[in-house]
């Protein structure tokens, strides 16, 4: 009889069997991401308690709703999303604090739970030091997404610009509202003068839109918006046209359904097979930092793969970032500590820095150079520029066989005709404008970087997977993953979506309240009385009636010494705020 070798695996969790517990809010996207990723899942749904995840013989998990606050405090997703800050992040453009109707803590939670299980099953596999549990929080995953403006908050420094109500989108003469992408002040300024705006109006809205990936919000003068209203929809989409702006009017949901259908949010393409066995890695001995002994290569911009970047960094890879000679221009973007970025800081600390000019044959060759004996390279380029360099993964793994080549993208060529793929095109693009919107309140991004953050959490999740494919199989991997596919997870029907007025905190006589969306019907008869009591008082009369309530930070300067949030929070070697780990590992 003739014994067959087994297939080698086509995905990274194939024969992988889990059975998961708990909330759906907490446990359906991570069940989705496992389930594309391979493994086989028995899901039993539960109305309360943490998330579990236990594979036999294998890792668990424990994903809860509170790993660092009160569990009073940080009960579900609307009370997570008041305490940590984003409640406040969210709302800085309306001039209150407003919550997310998408349940965005709870959706990026689930992601880093299937990350944190995979650098289990990799650090295994790896024959090092294995942890055999990992837990995470949704509060834990809510600081995550707010670091870089708790940093910023932290700073010494005052912002650039003004914090304060406004922004995008705009809206047409018609009634169209619309999104408005120019990266460079004269493409502003040309789209603006197309349409007549007042030229003091353009000169003083142009740093404020500028930096609203910075701030949350941009404080635009009024005759922007007014300028807006008198053009026609035709109009404006011929000022773009002429001027190499981007305008993209906002998608609704019911638009998606046109598009084609989503898939999963990352692609894996095996390599060839090496030539010559790769190069021994030492295993990691500290099961909190399985990745520990490999190196990661990042060329990242902005938000997205800088910060898929940090997370491996987190688990233990050495981190070199290729910046171009003179150093990244954000490095000095204010407010900063020490001479640094904060917010540059939240992405890039603990990260060794290389100059690159790789523009230049020498720049190109040094950095080919570098990742012959990598184990990532990640970038998120402009669509084509890596190939146009000889940067692409064909041609790098000509070298180095055994290289995951991650790229976080856009659009992932899925939508042809797509705007720029920046992150409140693509919120407009989608749906999201739609979906973090509840029912009563008129669509329009968030001025939070939600999708690129989300869209960062999956590019580690892509690399962490990709590594433990070549692991199993012995053959680099070309992974990407994108904006796009991050938007898809968040508008999935698993995200969860808010109910008409819910989600709106509460005022009372000194501050804000947020009632759990369980409580926020009862809480929201009692508007008028709590608007009269002091916020511990409110809470005081809401918890007596078994509802469940918390106070909503709304200055993030003071979450240091919240007494709800006991030391989580420290200083890194510049003096930068800096959030706690994701994970627990033992």
């Amino acid at each position: 009889m003739v014994h067959l070798a087994p297939a080698p695996p086509a995905r990274p969790l194939d024969a992988l069997g889990l059975r998961v517990s708990g909330p759906p809010a907490l446990t359906a996207p991570a069940v989705a991401h496992l389930r594309a990723l391979g493994a086989t899942v028995a899901e039993e749904r539960r109305a309360d308690g943490p998330a579990r995840f236990e594979a036999p013989d294998g890792p668990s998990a424990e994903l809860a709703w509170a790993d660092l606050w009160r569990p009073e405090d940080a009960a579900d997703e609307a009370t997570v999303q008041a305490v940590t800050g984003i409640m406040h992040v969210h709302g800085r453009r309306d001039g209150a604090p407003r919550g997310l109707a998408r349940d965005y803590a709870a959706t990026c939670a689930s992601v880093l739970t299937v990350q944190g299980l995979l650098a289990t099953l990799l650090g295994r596999a790896r024959s090092g030091a294995a942890a055999a549990h990992v837990a995470t929080g949704a509060d834990r995953a809510a600081l995550l997404t707010v670091s870089q403006y708790l940093a910023a908050a932290g700073a010494d420094e005052d912002e650039a610009v003004p914090i304060g109500p406004g922004g995008p989108p705009f809206t047409a003469a018609d009634g169209t509202r619309f999104e408005l992408e120019a990266l460079e002040p004269d493409v502003w300024a040309a789209f603006w003068h197309r349409l007549g705006a007042p030229p003091a109006a353009i000169r003083a809205g142009w740093q404020p839109f500028q930096f609203r990936y910075a701030t949350a919000c941009a404080p635009l003068p009024a005759a922007l918006h007014r300028t807006a209203r008198a053009a026609s929809w035709t109009r404006i989409r011929q000022a773009a046209a002429g001027s190499r702006a981007d305008v993209c009017r906002l998608h609704s949901l019911a638009d998606r359904a046109a598009d084609p259908a989503p898939g999963a949010p990352w692609s894996f393409h095996p390599g060839r097979p090496a030539g010559t066995p790769a190069p021994a890695r030492p295993a990691a001995t500290d099961p909190a930092l399985p990745l520990a002994g490999l190196t990661v290569l990042e060329a990242g911009r902005r938000v997205q793969a800088p910060l898929a970047a940090h997370l491996l960094g987190l688990l233990g890879a050495d981190v070199v970032r290729i910046e171009p000679p003179g150093g990244d221009p954000l490095r000095g973007m204010p407010p900063c500590c020490d001479g640094v970025s904060a917010r540059w800081l939240a992405l890039n600390r603990g990260k060794q820095v290389t100059e690159i000019d790789i523009k230049a044959p020498a720049g190109r060759a040094e950095l080919r150079e570098l990742t012959a004996t990598a184990d990532v390279f990640l970038h998120n380029w402009a669509p084509g520029r890596a190939e146009r360099l000889g940067l692409d993964a064909d041609t790098l793994s000509l070298a180095n066989p055994g290289l995951v080549y991650a790229y976080t993208g856009d659009w992932a060529g899925r939508l042809p005709g797509a705007p720029t793929g920046t992150d409140f095109m693509v919120q407009a693009r989608t749906g999201v404008a739609e979906a973090v919107r509840t029912a009563d309140e008129p669509p329009g991004p968030s001025l939070m970087t939600l999708i690129d953050v989300l869209g960062g959490l999956h590019g580690a999740e892509a690399v962490l997977a990709a590594l433990l494919l070549r692991e199993r199989t012995g053959r680099g991997v070309r992974a990407e993953s994108s904006l796009l596919g991050a938007a898809e997870t968040l508008t999935a029907r698993s995200a969860g979506l808010a109910p008409t007025g819910f989600r709106r905190p509460l005022a009372t006589a000194d501050g804000w309240i947020a009632p759990a969306d369980r409580s926020a019907a009862q809480a929201l008869r009692r508007a008028a009385a709590l608007r009269t009591l002091p916020t511990t008082d409110a809470l005081t009369a809401l918890r007596a009636r078994g509802l469940a309530a918390t106070a909503v930070t709304t200055d993030l300067r003071t979450l240091p010494a919240d007494p709800r949030l006991p030391a989580a929070l420290t200083r890194d070697a510049h003096g930068a705020l800096a959030v706690p780990t994701p994970w627990r590992f033992s």
